[in-house]
């Protein structure tokens, strides 16, 4: 139990003085709370006697009081530094979390590990900031009381001393077992609980496909599944703790009718006097409190072991290093974008292989190739969503490891088919891309990506909240309303995976018109689908199988009659037919 406390101390970092503060005021709430009985031992000693008077029993009451008195007060202030140390802690902590998020690679949150965030976050942190932070002080000056009531029993007489030595060691033996047992269950616990918050959030956000294809019954019993067996998870947990809580109190009922016993008998055998007898009658039912009352905890410190182990394994992930000095300079001669040998595998597996290209400052390069031939890959890698490889990927000459992220990121506006809107309102969404522009300045950038009209015709304007996602916006409602984010931002290179590609006719004329105004005068990376945009680019990568299999204009490609020449004849075969 001690390493517990250790952990928890550690964790604490610089609020460790508040929480060993709070725990210094338990241990005096705990000597007050014994005080009365050992003041009336004393009482009883000196009436038994004869030596006592009325300004000796005058003193007594008065130290009773007192000790009333100051046990209010050090509770008082035991349970305000641990409570305030408490949500002081985990505000940090979670602030943390999120510098952390920010830095780690795509690919830890594509891994299947938003069920492990989501559950760090609303279970494992707010059961550490609830249950274990608002009673540690508590069970740390428990522990400081059994030891001093231990001490106290060898005033009264050796051998009572001993007696209770040795059941508090039998009950540290028994929590000892039972917390070995205990962490074991607890791991399986909070996994499950992983497992549950995942399934709620595929459930929740896979819910209208559900629907289509009424699958309702069938994962909803899946749903159910998990949820029983995160209840029966819970169950076996306490289930396992109820024998050793059994055990506990078997020994704390043993150990005070022992020290009645022991007392009775060395008072028969003229070993004790009278007040001495009434002493131990008097702390018998007391003497295991602090100990009680300690490991009645000791499940929730299982349970905090395993949350910590949680909380800490998101920590120790590893980020993308971010200790880049050099800085991308304003003018260069150098191409705004370069690839060069650029290697990169999501896992073992190398998924692009030694790709080489550049795109000039104010030119669109368009990425063109089949499905799953690595052009969304290039685009992420060029925003540091992972780090390559091999090779290197520089803006205006500078490897973009060696520039601080947040530069980076600050050249960069990405725009993509899928966009995600946060439930705030429709201002605050667009002032993301810039938060300290004026009013007005994102009020122009609405009106150049064409969602000004209908930004004014929602209830509250431009203050209107809208769903989580945006799900009270059309589709492209919520592409124009990402694209004046971007507009706001006013990044030199803009990442376009073509958004007009699922849309209507009418949506597609305003987000075009949208994207005019985006990317005049940047240099555009663009994950290209439509004809009409491949032929506009100054120059075109194809893309396949992780490699580069050709590049050049559009001119240029069709008369090598490789494979973008087929690619295009193939699309306008398909666009006759369309036609009819």
């Amino acid at each position: 139990m001690i390493k517990f406390f250790v952990r928890i101390l550690k964790f604490s970092g610089k609020y460790k003085g508040r929480v060993l503060s709070a725990a210094l005021f338990a241990f005096i709430k705990g000597i007050c709370i014994m005080m009365p009985l050992f003041l009336g031992f004393l009482l009883f000693n000196e009436f038994y006697e004869g030596s006592i008077t009325v300004a000796r029993c005058l003193i007594y009451f008065a130290g009773m009081a007192a000790s009333l008195a100051v046990h209010i007060l050090a509770t008082n202030l035991s349970d305000r530094l641990q409570s305030t140390a408490g949500y002081k802690i985990f505000a940090e902590k979670r602030m943390e979390l999120g510098a952390r998020l920010r830095k780690l690679p795509m690919g830890y949150f594509t891994a299947g590990n938003i069920g492990k965030i989501s559950s760090v976050l609303s279970s494992d942190m707010v059961f550490v900031e609830e249950n274990v932070m608002q009673s540690i002080a508590d069970m740390l000056g428990n522990g400081f009381s059994a030891l001093l009531m231990v001490a106290f029993m060898y005033v009264i007489d050796w051998r009572i001393g001993l007696l209770v030595t040795g059941v508090s060691l039998a009950v540290v033996i028994a929590a000892v077992f039972m917390n070995k047992s205990g962490v074991k269950h607890s791991n399986i616990r909070q996994q499950l609980s992983e497992e549950l918050t995942d399934a709620v959030i595929s459930h929740i956000e896979g819910i209208g496909v559900i629907k289509s294809y009424n699958l309702l019954g069938e994962k909803s019993e899946d749903l159910t599944k998990n949820f029983r067996k995160t209840r029966d998870a819970a169950l076996k947990f306490e289930f396992t703790q109820l024998p050793w809580m059994v055990v506990l109190n078997v020994l704390y009922t043993v150990g005070m009718a022992g020290i009645v016993a022991l007392g009775v008998w060395l008072y028969f055998a003229e070993l004790m006097a009278l007040p001495y007898l009434i002493g131990c009658v008097l702390f018998a039912f007391s003497i295991f409190l602090p100990l009680k009352t300690l490991y009645s905890e000791s499940s929730r410190l299982t349970v905090m072991g395993s949350c910590l182990d949680r909380i800490e394994g998101v920590f120790d992930e590893k980020t993308l290093p971010d200790n880049g000095k050099k800085h991308i300079p304003a003018t260069s001669s150098a191409p705004e974008i370069s690839f060069e040998n650029v290697t990169f595998a999501y896992g073992e597996e190398d998924t692009v292989h030694n790709v080489s290209f550049a795109a000039e400052k104010n030119t669109m390069t368009a990425l063109v190739g089949p499905s799953g031939g690595g052009k969304t890959t290039l685009a992420n890698l060029l925003a540091r969503f992972w780090d390559i490889k091999s090779g290197s990927i520089k803006v205006r000459g500078v490897d973009i490891r060696d520039v601080p992220l947040s530069e980076l990121m600050d050249k960069i506006s990405m725009v993509f088919q899928r966009m995600y809107l946060f439930q705030d309102t429709v201002y605050n969404n667009i002032a993301m891309g810039r938060p300290t522009a004026t009013r007005e300045e994102v009020e122009e950038a609405a009106k150049k990506a064409r969602c000004y009209d209908f930004i004014m015709n929602l209830p509250q304007g431009f203050d209107t909240v809208i769903g989580e996602g945006g799900a009270s916006l059309s589709g492209g409602e919520k592409q124009r309303i990402s694209i004046a984010r971007c507009i706001l931002k006013d990044a030199p290179i803009v990442i376009l995976d073509e958004a007009t590609a699922s849309v209507d006719l009418d949506n597609e004329r305003q987000i075009q018109e949208a994207i005019t105004e985006l990317v005049r005068g940047k240099t555009l990376l663009v994950i290209a689908h439509r004809l009409n945009t491949i032929r506009a680019a100054d120059k075109i990568v194809v893309v396949s199988e992780g490699r580069i299999a050709e590049q050049g204009t559009h001119e240029q490609l069709l008369k090598r009659g490789g494979i973008y020449n087929n690619f295009i004849h193939l699309r306008e075969r398909q666009r006759l037919a369309e036609n009819g």
